[in-house]
């Protein structure tokens, strides 16, 4: 008896929408609700249950896409979650490519945010079935009327098919695992005033969302749409088969692309395995529709076609948009390189990026000569997990200031431009306003609801960089603040965004309460007494513009006299500044380099001692003087 899946009972339906809309949440519900786990079982007391990654859990955020399959009135639904982040918009369109149907998950509140474009836009494009649900609808100030007409006039301007703008809609309460045809006649702001469930979402899956299309019977296709590895067994290739069957055994074709050129690596079906719940379950063979893994073939080629022996035709490769921030990641030199990682060398940096990029599609690794490797992404956030995911792996290196990815189009050079988007309680306004006008953004839209205002920006990519930061200090966390790639614009000046300077050790040693004590006053400092810091090491941020050069290994000149009371109770101390990844490489200047290591972050200069960054620092003025006066070098 064959275990293949009759494509008629297969349903595939990716889950979208813009960050913190309720995806994940909404998922932790459908697998509760459809005894994915016995009623004894850790899972269902949790959530967040498919964000099992440290970073997703910590930043509240869905980072990796990834699928799971309910059963469901004698159909077998496979959901896939993907990240709302624009930084990780490359999960969302390789992802999407193995669904039918999409369920857009929005903000009753928040309502259309630019990634809810983004990827509707992708979803509509490859022809899926849109599903729409208002989420959220317990917020105090939610306004569903204005949100559903937001979402009409969204599908006007994306719809490629007149039949998507009949698409049938839900309101939701994802953290009670709720979801309604229509308004619930109660106040559903009340904790535990209304009752239902998901399965109005699960039934309208199975009515409105088309089975696979695919000949059972003709040669197998598949498009590998992700990748995983395991050190014991091998490469996994995944994908959902577009036509035929697979078995155990079968000898397949692999084509890396659809250029005519194309390289093809033969192999043979080692193991098969099919997605059952949250784990994939080892079977025999597969048919069309369903979402499988094949180990047996050693490639890392997302997109690419694996095809029946006597029958090689490749798919459409998946477009991918390309990475529009870049970071050059070093191996370490700091005077303390070796103390703190268990991996330091450049070798091993090298090829733990390699391994990265052959399972990320959206990154793109380079290799910049001297032991430096230039690392491209979406976004300053997509390249700051990176960062976090191999300190904690035990990685230590250093890496440069972000730079924006410059084209040439045409003759013309180019540089990425980002649609804004800010919401902040109506006191902000100014300082919002003030600091993105800095930064040369360009205010498109504005309005103010409820006492919430929205603000929607076209702003430079590069002069991006560390606002949201400042905005979540300045608010005191009140704020929305979200960017999407919008299109690429002619080079422009850059602009003046002021940083104050820094405060540099001049010294090698141990930080000593005594000097921080002489030295807080200056600035905010970012060390504590027992510290380890190193001459040229930055130290602090200063309260005036220039760098300033201080001991903060000095002790207290030893005597023979005893420190008396007044003077020890004049040692107190401020706390230090925290350092964190995302502000370190927003904060970093041209000069600067952020070491990073799985104990500590440290900022620094490039040139370590004050006699090399004053010649460093003559040397640029000398280039720039010949060039104002057209000398060559």
């Amino acid at each position: 008896m064959s275990s293949i899946i009759p494509q008629e009972k297969i349903r595939n339906i990716a889950i979208i929408a813009h960050v913190d809309h309720g995806k994940t949440t909404l998922v932790d519900a459908i697998m509760k609700q459809s005894h994915l786990f016995r009623d004894n079982q850790d899972e269902m007391n949790q959530e967040q249950i498919l964000d099992s990654n440290a970073l997703e859990r910590e930043k509240g955020i869905t980072i990796l896409a990834k699928n799971i399959s309910v059963r469901y009135k004698d159909h077998k639904i496979n959901v896939i979650d993907t990240p709302g982040h624009a930084d990780f918009g490359g999960e969302v369109e390789r992802t999407l490519s193995m669904a039918d149907g999409c369920l857009l998950l929005v903000d009753a509140q928040e309502g259309v945010m630019p990634q809810t474009k983004v990827v509707l836009k992708r979803a509509l494009e490859l022809g899926l079935k849109p599903m729409v649900l208002v989420n959220k609808i317990d917020k105090k100030l939610a306004d569903i009327k204005n949100t559903i007409n937001e979402v009409h006039n969204l599908f006007l301007d994306l719809a490629t098919r007149d039949d998507q703008l009949d698409f049938p809609l839900f309101y939701g309460i994802s953290r009670e695992g709720k979801v309604f045809n229509e308004l619930p006649d109660v106040d559903y702001t009340i904790p535990g005033a209304t009752t239902g469930d998901v399965t109005p979402v699960l039934d309208t899956i199975i009515e409105y969302v088309p089975a696979p299309k695919g000949d059972l019977n003709a040669p197998f296709q598949m498009q590998i749409s992700a990748l995983d590895f395991d050190a014991h067994t091998g490469r996994y290739l995944m994908g959902r088969i577009n036509r035929g069957a697979v078995k155990l055994n079968d000898p397949v074709v692999l084509v890396e692309s659809d250029e005519p050129d194309a390289k093809q690596i033969q192999g043979r079906v080692k193991k098969l395995f099919i997605k059952e719940g949250m784990k994939y379950e080892e079977v025999n063979e597969a048919g069309v529709g369903d979402i499988v893994a094949i180990l047996g073939i050693d490639s890392t080629a997302i997109g690419g076609t694996i095809c029946a022996l006597n029958n090689v035709e490749a798919l459409p490769s998946l477009k991918i948009s390309p990475p529009s921030v870049s970071i050059k990641f070093e191996a370490n030199t700091s005077p303390l390189v070796g103390q703190e990682g268990k991996f330091v060398t450049a070798s091993l940096l090298q090829k733990r990026l390699q391994n990265e990029a052959e399972v990320n599609t959206s990154l793109e690794i380079r290799d910049a000569g001297g032991s430096a490797y230039i690392v491209s992404g979406r976004g300053e956030l997509q390249l700051s997990i990176l960062i976090e995911t191999l300190r904690r792996e035990g990685f230590e290196f250093q890496v440069r200031k972000p730079e924006v990815i410059i084209r040439e189009i045409d003759g013309v050079l180019m540089e990425p431009m980002d649609s804004l988007y800010i919401e902040v309680p109506d006191q902000y306004i100014s300082a919002v306003t003030q600091e993105v006008s800095g930064r040369k953004g360009e205010l498109v839209d504005m309005r103010s609801i409820n006492g919430i205002t929205k603000f929607e920006y076209k702003c430079l990519t590069r002069n991006i960089f560390g606002l949201r930061n400042f905005l979540i200090t300045e608010t005191k966390g009140n704020v929305v603040f979200s960017s999407v790639f919008a299109e690429y614009v002619k080079k422009q000046e850059a602009a003046n965004i002021y940083r104050k300077g820094v405060i540099v050790s001049s010294d090698t040693g141990d930080v000593r309460a005594y000097a921080l004590n002489m030295i807080q006053d200056r600035g905010q400092l970012f060390v504590k007494p027992s510290d380890k810091v190193y001459e040229g090491m930055i130290i602090g941020i200063n309260k005036y513009d220039d760098d300033l050069e201080v001991n903060p290994c000095k002790e207290r000149h030893k005597t023979s006299v005893r420190m008396n009371q007044a003077e020890v109770t004049q040692i107190s101390l401020n706390q230090p500044f925290p350092l964190t990844l995302e502000f370190a490489l927003s904060f970093l200047k041209e000069d600067e380099i952020l070491e990073v290591t799985p104990m500590n972050l440290r900022l620094r200069k490039q040139y370590l001692s004050k006699v090399e960054r004053e010649w460093a620092k003559r040397k640029n003025l000398s280039s720039f003087a010949k060039q104002q006066m057209g000398i060559k070098n």
